[in-house]
């Protein structure tokens, strides 16, 4: 009757061991490290990074305890802070030879002080939010109609360029906010325009106005268009944001869309919010330009000879020096979208450009007169330019689409698109509220944020051991558990710890106890009712069940709203409060009950049990107390 089958124990003792496994990483605290990130936005950390960081340390005399890739940069925890800095200034100097223009970010940092063996099976501590830890908040106002104009705007030099290749004479193209009007002097030529329009710019809706006697067409971007060209927008901005973001050495920044139109941007450790504000504020341009191929060049390119005059010495990102001419052909501005692809004809990853009318036009003719030639695509950031890619002219490339290709990967096309995108803001962005948290402030909420969760927890224990005896133990080791797993799941979620998710787990202990309350009145409705204790506790679970059941079903209704409407400090709430009522479902019922079985479920003639004192009416002693 009371006990379990040997699969539950094992599912139990797993469970227990992941719990603390995964939860230690949090209280080994944190250790000083340099963190390795690129600096531009055409430079990578690949995993390779992690032995020459290891081979620089070795080389200064510097050892690391510990040295990491995690995705984005390479971290390198050391013993202690003389060595942080000594190992800042040897890394620096072996990535960066040349100061003024650093291709990677070496930044100090702190990370966790667990033993490799737990990294390498990710387990991880929580990150710390701004709150805990200390830093800058921004939230972002995305000007998505400005986005939307300068489609309008685009697809308006779209259409006469358009126009004006197909032969239809038209008597002008106005813009009405996003909505454009093309004006013709008959209905026949008017007639003739709407066909190639809904052709060839399908992502507008056109209709013909005015009749006979003033013919037009009207056309407003379609709404699923508008949607896309905003979700891209946003996407486009997150990215550059946070590339912009590792110039700062952040170790886990947080840049997330909230809504349809703003950004958080959340940089714990960081406490110069002016450099924050540069640095996100700062613009970057892309240019196309020709490669100078005079021999002059080839001799300047191997340090043989000055750079010719009227061109310029880039580099590359395999680091070769390429020699280009100054005049600009095109640039960022008449760029409206960069896109991997394939070849049709070789399957080779592409990358896919699309200009603007005016943009196409100047391509078209400089592609004609320049065939064979290879042609420069520079991304300038801070006053640096570098050479994004620098392909070969194959034939004249007109009507606002090119194709760049050779020799690339899947994701190299895909990482090349993303630099093309991604070198500006896709559409404005303004500060709307800002916030500093100071360090010792987030020392301080650390401190009584553990204090309230552990003697709240001490608080619960003493109140139900003295209430419900055994059964008042064995409700607080659930609780403990309950605690455990939740700490666990969050840790193996990486999830960011705020000061309302510790608010949140201070609640979940309440809520997890009134499940255990619940179980240990019913056994003793049962012992007051005369039922022998196995049967009691057995009934008492199978009862207490459907009402733990409807309770937490309902809290978790609006746990789940929280987390689906609410944003900021509510959601991190809510994070911890759903996943806290999942938990504390778990071991109020599975884990209590296989103690209680472990205890009492062998003892075949049980006549007592430990739950404290069961009052019978009309009777003068005890019958359920152990």
């Amino acid at each position: 009757m009371n006990r379990y089958p040997w699969w539950t124990y094992a599912l139990l003792a797993f469970a227990l061991v992941v719990g603390v496994l995964y939860t230690a990483p949090n209280f080994f605290g944190e250790a000083p490290a340099v963190q390795v990130s690129a600096g531009k936005v055409t430079v990578k950390v690949e995993p390779g990074m992690v032995s020459r960081v290891e081979r620089v340390l070795a080389d200064a005399g510097l050892r690391a305890d510990l040295v990491q890739y995690d995705g984005n940069s390479v971290r390198a925890r050391l013993p202690d802070t003389d060595t942080q800095l000594q190992a800042r200034d040897a890394l620096d100097k072996a990535l960066n030879p040349d100061p003024a223009d650093p291709s990677y970010i070496v930044a100090l940092n702190l990370v966790s002080r667990s033993p490799a063996w737990m990294a390498s099976v990710r387990a991880l501590p929580m990150y710390l939010g701004l709150d805990l830890r200390g830093g800058v908040h921004f939230l972002m106002q995305v000007d998505v109609a400005a986005a939307l104009d300068r489609r309008a705007e685009t697809l308006a030099g779209d259409v006469r360029s358009l126009l004006r290749e197909r032969g239809i004479r038209h008597a002008g193209v106005a813009r009405d906010g996003q909505d454009l009007q093309v004006r013709f002097r008959d209905a026949a030529t008017r007639d003739e325009a709407l066909r190639v329009l809904d052709d060839q710019l399908a992502d507008v809706q056109w209709s013909a106005q005015g009749g006979d006697a003033e013919p037009r067409i009207a056309g407003a971007l379609r709404p699923e268009a508008a949607r896309a060209l905003q979700e891209q927008a946003l996407k486009q901005n997150i990215t550059t944001l946070q590339n912009r973001v590792n110039e700062l050495g952040v170790a886990e920044p947080v840049i997330q869309q909230q809504g349809l139109d703003r950004v958080v941007v959340q940089l714990p450790g960081v406490q110069d919010t002016a450099k924050a504000k540069d640095i996100i504020g700062r613009t970057a341009t892309l240019e196309i330009r020709l490669v100078d191929e005079s021999a002059a060049a080839r001799e300047a390119e191997r340090g043989a000879a000055p750079v010719p005059f009227g061109s310029e010495r880039f580099v590359e990102r395999n680091g070769q020096p390429l020699i280009v001419k100054r005049e600009v052909i095109l640039t960022g501005e008449n760029l409206t979208d960069a896109q991997p692809g394939f070849d049709s004809q070789t399957q080779e990853p592409t990358v896919n450009l699309t200009l603007d009318a005016a943009g196409a036009r100047i391509f078209r003719d400089v592609t004609r007169a320049n065939v064979g030639r290879r042609m420069a695509i520079i991304l300038f950031e801070k006053g640096k330019g570098e050479v994004v890619t620098a392909p070969v002219i194959r034939t004249e490339i007109g009507g606002g689409r090119v194709q760049i290709s050779g020799r690339m990967t899947v994701a190299e096309a895909g990482d090349q698109a993303l630099l093309l995108r991604a070198g500006s803001l896709a559409a404005p962005m303004e500060i709307i509220e800002e916030r500093t948290v100071g360090p010792s402030l987030g020392a301080d909420n650390i401190a009584k944020g553990f204090n309230s969760v552990l003697w709240g927890l001490l608080a619960i224990a003493v109140f139900m051991s003295a209430y419900y005896m055994l059964f008042g133990v064995f409700s607080t080791l659930a609780l403990t558990f309950n605690l455990l797993l939740l700490v666990a799941v969050l840790s193996m979620l990486q999830a960011t710890l705020t000061l309302p998710g510790i608010a949140a787990m201070a609640l979940t202990l309440g809520m997890a106890i009134d499940a255990n309350v619940l179980i240990n009145e019913r056994v003793r409705e049962e012992l007051r009712a005369g039922v022998p204790p196995q049967t009691a506790i057995a009934t008492g679970y199978e009862r207490a069940w459907g009402t733990i059941l409807d309770s937490n079903v309902t809290t978790l209704i609006a746990g789940v709203a929280l987390l689906a409407f609410g944003s900021g400090p509510v959601r991190g709430f809510a994070v911890v409060h759903t996943l806290g009522i999942l938990t504390s479902m778990f071991s109020a019922v599975v884990f209590s009950r296989g103690l209680v079985n472990l205890w009492y479920g062998r003892q075949r003639k049980l006549k007592s049990v430990s739950i404290g004192t069961v009052w019978r009416p009309g009777a003068d002693k005890t019958a359920g107390q152990g």
